[in-house]
């Protein structure tokens, strides 16, 4: 029952990444990409990474999936026009394709045999992750919460209007 939920979870991914891709509606293919994260949150939960599958779930599809999705919507009404992309870079995007599937498989090939074994018992990984990031990561956390607060700031004082050209 697990190898066919998998196989189902990885059509619903490929599929989904598929017409986000290669769709001409750019509002079609932001919900394609709510398919394809949910998808992926179902691919962590199977691995028994409760912690990744809910983060998923909250911060893409919650969060970034729909700011993407109030942007197009609000860009779409002030401009009063129709959003249509077009696909461009068919033959260099699909080489490289290509060339990623060919090291995929190489991978598998040179691999040989993979542990089909399966978890031990179902066990949370939130008090794992809070442990570690509280001992032995702690330093490199507050770096990068810094590091983002810096490009928050950054980003605040580039994006507002500066008074004095407006004045002169």
């Amino acid at each position: 029952m697990e190898v066919a939920i998998f196989w189902l979870l990885a059509v619903i991914i490929i599929a989904s990444a598929a017409a986000t891709v290669f769709s001409k509606n750019i509002i079609y293919s932001a919900f394609s990409l709510l398919f394809s994260f949910l998808g992926v949150a179902g691919i962590y939960a199977m691995l028994s990474a409760d912690f990744l599958a809910v983060t998923q779930i909250m911060v893409y599809v919650g969060g970034i999936l729909t700011l993407i999705l109030f942007g197009v919507m609000l860009t779409n009404r002030i401009t009063m026009m129709s959003l249509k992309t077009d696909v461009f870079n068919f033959i260099p995007g699909l080489t490289i394709a290509a060339v990623m599937l060919a090291g995929l498989l190489y991978v598998i090939w040179v691999t040989g045999t993979w542990a089909s074994d399966s978890p031990a018992a179902w066990d949370t990984t939130v008090e794992t992750i809070g442990t570690l990031t509280i001992t032995r990561f702690l330093l490199p956390f507050e770096v990068v919460a810094i590091l983002l607060l810096i490009a928050v700031v950054g980003a605040s004082f580039i994006a507002r209007k500066d008074k004095q050209k407006i004045q002169s």
